[in-house]
């Protein structure tokens, strides 16, 4: 079988082709690039616990080595500390919790890493995978499907056409693919601006991530956000004005001595510029994500970072939400549903962040009204960004799908824990098959579904031992009669669960549902629910062979229905691509084609 065409050699794109490849799915990525990452220290990335982790089982070792986690989150306002949170630099598991709901827990260490040593590991993991063939120096010129495969012409130095089952356009906010596809890319420009410096210097919180609210000093930013990096290496962001002046390089000295001096009790310390910039925010969301055997991830599909959301930890997102679904269709086939849940699921959380942050900005930026007097409103904004920072509340909190295409029918012999349906699971301890004891992150990412038993007292046992006790022989006939691989594990506990309940989890570690003992044919059902269904319940297909131009209605048409959440401002500023043909092409002409369009969309930096 052919296989994915990935284009675009970013972040995202580089993690999609990893995990294909831990499923077993051969891939190609298209880099337009030579392949060599500029070094630049003060663009820098903030992945959370669980991404982080999601990343390392892709084999990319530059996490440990090059990025740190945070010890902690100080929070000032004027000269104020108005709130200082320790952080879990673990990755976010549950060893232990309180039966108290009110109980206060730490959370999970953000990771914060540049970019290009991000990108430099997984590089280096794809350069130990046999499945995966990266190809620099190939631009995207056209795109035709048929009932079969895709295939991309590439133009370059060598190019040629390469014939894929499926296409991700994984290639960045000015996404070629999206404008092949004529899908409309709406939403805000600069919403907000900031003024960056990689610097190494002694601050008096080694470790910790410090926002600064209303610094007290003369020409001070509104906001500064300093984070940690490696070898006493600082990043330090000013919140500019929305129609500042251009940040010269004096001007950004100036910032940065009063900055320092504001810090360091009047006295600028000794300090190394490593980098500099301007980093400019846009909220965006692409109307379709899909489009037949053509799908979006990562900044390609959805724009943000204002108020401590994170682009790339979005994009990562859709990676472990894509990767399991088009593994499961490369291997076995696959009902429309399966992919369609990629942009209902991810669409709707990216677009409920969105608007989040979108609601928020007024309130925060807006520098008066009646809001600004309130009791508590200052301090609740405060805790807003706090959150969004460290991954909490509705700016931070990884995203749930409690109404996925893909969710079972409620049965009788569901049972609620301590994790709602659809969210992710608790990263609790576990015993795999093998009778080793693993993380049950561990187990994600290998495109089967996990079949949880919680079975307390079982550490204590050898396994030869309960295997064949209780309801252990019962669950493992139950779960080798699935409609999809599955694996079963066991944990003594599990956050809200009774004794014997029995969890499924999806491969990106979504909870489907939980069981109150073992229920076979409910547990197929959802399991069943999970895959979307069997391939051949969908009904027949039409051929793709139209010009890609004469589809323009029908895809106005499906994104209007594929918009499930409101937009992000205007459509100002977006294109929706060209078919205006430039330059002759090799290969074969069947199906649908596309050609690129003209780029206008605003420079990204």
């Amino acid at each position: 079988m052919d296989p994915v065409i990935i284009v675009g050699a970013g972040p995202v794109g580089l993690a999609l082709s990893l995990a294909l490849a831990a499923q077993g799915v051969p891939s190609v990525v298209l880099d337009e690039s030579s392949g060599k990452d500029e070094p630049r220290p003060a663009r820098s990335v903030v992945l959370r616990a669980d991404m982080a982790a999601m990343v390392e089982r892709l084999g990319c070792t530059t996490l440990r080595d090059e990025g740190v986690r945070w010890v902690g989150w100080r929070g000032m306002r004027r000269r104020q500390v108005v709130r200082h949170l320790a952080l879990d630099l673990g990755l976010g598991g549950t060893e232990e919790w309180s039966e108290d709901p009110a109980a206060p827990s730490a959370p999970a260490a953000p990771l914060h890493i540049p970019q290009h040593a991000l990108a430099r590991g997984l590089r280096d993991a794809i350069a130990h995978q046999k499945l995966i063939r990266l190809v620099t120096e190939a631009r995207l010129d056209t795109i035709e499907q048929d009932r079969d495969g895709v295939v991309a012409h590439t133009r370059g130095p060598a190019g040629t056409w390469w014939r894929g089952s499926h296409l991700v356009g994984c290639d960045g906010a000015r996404s070629t693919v999206r404008k092949l596809l004529g899908i409309r890319f709406p939403g805000r420009t600069a919403v907000e601006r900031h003024a960056v410096a990689a610097l190494r210097t002694e601050l008096p919180w080694p470790g910790e991530a410090l926002l600064h609210r209303q610094p007290p000093w003369r020409g001070a930013a509104d906001e500064i956000t300093a984070r940690p990096l490696p070898d006493g290496v600082w990043r330090i962001d000013w919140l500019l004005p929305p129609r500042g002046d251009l940040v010269t390089p004096d001007a950004l000295v100036a910032r940065i001595r009063e900055t320092l001096a504001g810090w360091c009790d009047g006295v600028t310390p000794p300090y190394e510029l490593i980098d500099t910039g301007v980093h400019t925010l846009h909220h965006r969301l692409a109307r379709r994500w899909r489009v037949d055997r053509v799908l979006l991830a990562g900044d390609a599909a959805h724009l943000l970072g204002a108020v401590g959301t994170q682009g790339l930890d979005e994009g990562f997102r859709d990676v472990d939400n894509l990767a399991w679904k088009l593994a499961h269709t490369w291997h076995h086939g696959a009902s429309e549903r399966l992919l369609d849940s990629y942009q209902s699921e991810r669409r709707s959380a990216v677009a409920h962040r969105l608007r989040g942050a979108d609601q928020s900005l007024p309130v925060l930026r807006g520098g008066g009204g009646l809001r600004t007097y309130l009791p508590g409103a200052t301090r609740g904004h405060d805790a807003l960004l706090t959150d969004g920072h460290v991954g909490r509340g509705p700016l931070g909190a990884p995203p749930a799908y409690p109404h996925s295409p893909l969710a079972p029918p409620y049965t009788e012999g569901r049972t609620p824990v301590g994790t709602p349906e659809g969210a992710p699971v608790e990263d609790v301890r576990v015993t795999a098959p093998d009778g080793t004891t693993v993380r049950l992150r561990d187990r994600l990412g290998q495109g089967r579904l996990l079949v949880l038993l919680v079975a307390p007292g079982t550490g204590v046992w050898d396994r030869r031992h309960w295997r064949g006790a209780g309801v252990m022989p019962r669950l493992e006939e139950a779960v080798a009669a699935l409609p999809a691989r599955a694996e079963v594990l066991v944990t003594e506990a599990y956050p809200g669960a009774p004794a014997h309940a029995v969890l499924l989890v999806r491969p990106d570690g979504h909870l489907v549902a939980a069981f109150a003992g073992v229920h076979p044919e409910e547990l197929y059902a959802a399991a069943d629910a999970a895959r979307g269904g069997s391939a051949t319940e969908d009904p027949a297909t039409e051929p793709q062979g139209t010009k890609a131009g004469s589809k323009a209605g029908k895809n106005a048409r499906a994104d209007a229905a594929a918009d499930t959440g409101s937009d992000t401002g205007s459509d100002a500023g977006t294109n929706a691509g060209s078919d205006a043909d430039s330059g002759p092409r090799s290969g074969p002409r069947s199906g649908a084609e596309v050609t690129a369009g003209s780029d206008r969309t605003a420079d990204m930096h």
